[in-house]
């Protein structure tokens, strides 16, 4: 029975197949044309040698009416057998002619018929389909028949794969290709010479069929033991690039988190290294910012939608101003009457700091705020492994580090920062010099509040903007402050990506709160053999 239903399906192939051939036939379109004559046979042997004829035309039309064959959208017209593909609309179906590839008007669904498709003959199709996209005009389907052939090895496609990879000149077209030709020679039907030479190539990629499928011939105990050999190192090659990926990951999110603590820490290293005041504040001028950009991008929403993906530009600005003027405003009615008194400072703006919080509950309210992010800052960049390196995170350390030179270039190169430093190392002698110290306290005080509103604007693109944001931010700033030297820009900046990157390394094995205690008691035995932090303390505090 076998026998015959063979012969019977090569003399359906054979004919079709003729009909290209035969005189005046027109070539391939006469095997094509047999071929959608054979697909509205009745029978699944003359469907099954429709597919096959099908494939075998190469025709442009092939792909897509094979397609819809799986996908049950192909029918044949009652009357003359001849093929669309088809829409339904209620009683009636909207045709499409996949030949001539147009629309073809519509039909009542009676004068209609499926053309039925079982498993057998889904597996032919879609065998059929990968054959004739691997030789596709469009570079996106043929990359993606050669990774579908990379999920599903089918020896059958052997040889249309090494004919595509003849056509193919290069890029990752070719490299799919070639990975799918490795998977299909590693499996049993292949030599051991070939099956090394496969496993070989496949330990050059890190996708997961590679691995599962070099996992399948190491647990194989039939399989050659020099083959077993030659896949247990691919696959171990693949296991050493993938770490390295993961360990690219960790430093990744540790210099992000640094680049957080950066920002928050940067205005308190001027307020609290400089000034020598302990504003416990400070993680609300960072909430104070978060806010203004919850309120640019509502004003943007409202008068200038089209212009939102700016709104991010004009909060940082924005953000300044606003906890800069808070913090003039504290300095000027708080901290300046608490100069040289720590605890009492600490103790006062603690107070101020629930005020502000109170206040943002009362006016924006108790829940989060939705911030959106531009379209230049969303998405993820893809690597092996299941590494993703966000774009919002890469802004940030950008930014972190562009506010970093921006305060350094303050201090250094103008006259305020010329005045700020004299008031530091040594008060008397500027006041006799004519340097107003109280103005320069006050200008101090917004400088760092100010930055501390700019890291708001950068905390609400990945963090909930609610009235708690500054009080998540406001112990590792100090941590960073101390452990990199009070009073030194430098010091933060290499505090808050020491301390980013060693709490990334050490959650995978503690968890996250375990993690920040092993590293606030590495930061305490740290400072009782270095009280001074990592760098020399600077500043008024270190005369007292």
């Amino acid at each position: 029975m076998a026998v015959r239903n063979a012969i019977f399906r090569l003399v359906l192939v054979l004919f079709a197949a003729g009909a290209c051939l035969a005189p005046g036939g027109g070539s391939a379109s006469g095997g094509f044309d047999a071929a959608l004559v054979l697909l509205a046979g009745k029978s699944a042997k003359k469907r099954m040698a429709g597919i096959e004829a099908l494939a075998a035309s190469a025709h442009p039309a092939a792909a897509p009416i094979l397609s819809a064959m799986v996908d049950g959208r192909l029918y044949y017209r009652k009357d003359d057998k001849r093929l669309f593909v088809v829409a339904k609309r209620g009683r009636e179906f909207d045709l499409f002619d996949p030949v001539a590839g147009e629309q073809a008007g519509t039909a009542p669904s009676k004068s209609l018929k499926k053309v039925k498709v079982n498993n057998r003959l889904r597996r032919a199709i879609r065998k059929a389909l990968a054959g004739l996209n691997l030789t596709h005009a469009d570079r996106a389907i043929r990359l993606e028949a050669a990774a579908g052939l990379l999920k599903s090895a089918d020896p059958g496609l052997r040889p249309a794969l090494v004919a595509a990879l003849e056509r193919e000149a290069g890029g990752d077209v070719r490299a799919a290709m070639e990975l799918a030709l490795a998977a299909v020679d590693i499996g049993p039907d292949s030599t051991p010479a070939v099956r090394i030479a496969a496993a070989e190539r496949l330990g050059a990629s890190e996708s997961p069929e590679a691995r599962a499928l070099l996992g399948r011939v190491v647990g194989d105990a039939k399989t050659d033991a020099a083959v077993r050999e030659a896949a247990r190192a691919a696959l171990q090659q693949i296991e050493d690039r993938l770490e390295l990926y993961r360990q690219f990951g960790a430093v990744f999110q540790g210099i992000s988190l640094g680049s957080v603590l950066l920002l928050a820490a940067v205005g308190l290293a001027i307020t609290f290294g400089v000034m020598g005041v302990i504003n416990m504040a400070h993680g609300e001028m960072v909430m104070v910012g978060a806010y203004a950009t919850f309120v640019v991008q509502e004003l943007f929403r409202t008068f200038a939608p089209e212009f939102f993906g700016l709104s991010l530009a004009v909060a940082v600005p924005a953000a300044f101003l606003a906890a800069a003027a808070l913090g003039v405003g504290l300095e000027r009615s708080v901290i300046r009457w608490l100069y040289g008194r720590p605890l009492e400072t600490l103790l006062a703006t603690w107070g101020v700091s629930l005020v502000l919080r109170q206040a943002v509950r009362t006016i924006f309210g108790p829940t989060n705020r939705e911030v959106g992010s531009p379209e230049w800052m969303s998405g993820a960049m893809e690597l092996a492994g299941g590494v993703a390196i966000t774009y919002n995170r890469i802004w940030i350390i950008l930014f972190s580090l562009a506010v970093l030179a921006a305060v350094m270039a303050v201090i250094r190169y103008t006259a305020f920062g010329l005045e700020m430093r004299a008031v530091t190392q040594n008060r008397p002698m500027a006041n006799a010099m004519g340097i107003r110290s109280r103005k320069v306290d006050s200008m101090t005080f917004a400088l760092g509040s100010g930055v501390a509103g700019m890291a708001g604007v950068a905390l609400s693109q990945i963090d909930n903007v609610s009235p708690n944001l500054g009080q998540a931010y406001i112990v590792d700033s100090f941590m960073v402050i101390v452990f990199g030297g009070v009073g030194n820009l430098w010091g933060v900046l290499v505090g808050a990506m020491s301390l980013g990157v060693v709490n990334k390394f050490i959650e995978p094995f503690s968890g996250a709160v375990l993690g920040k205690i092993v590293i606030l008691v590495a930061l305490i035995l740290f400072i009782q053999r270095r009280p001074q932090g990592l760098f020399a303390m600077r500043g008024r505090a270190a005369e007292l």
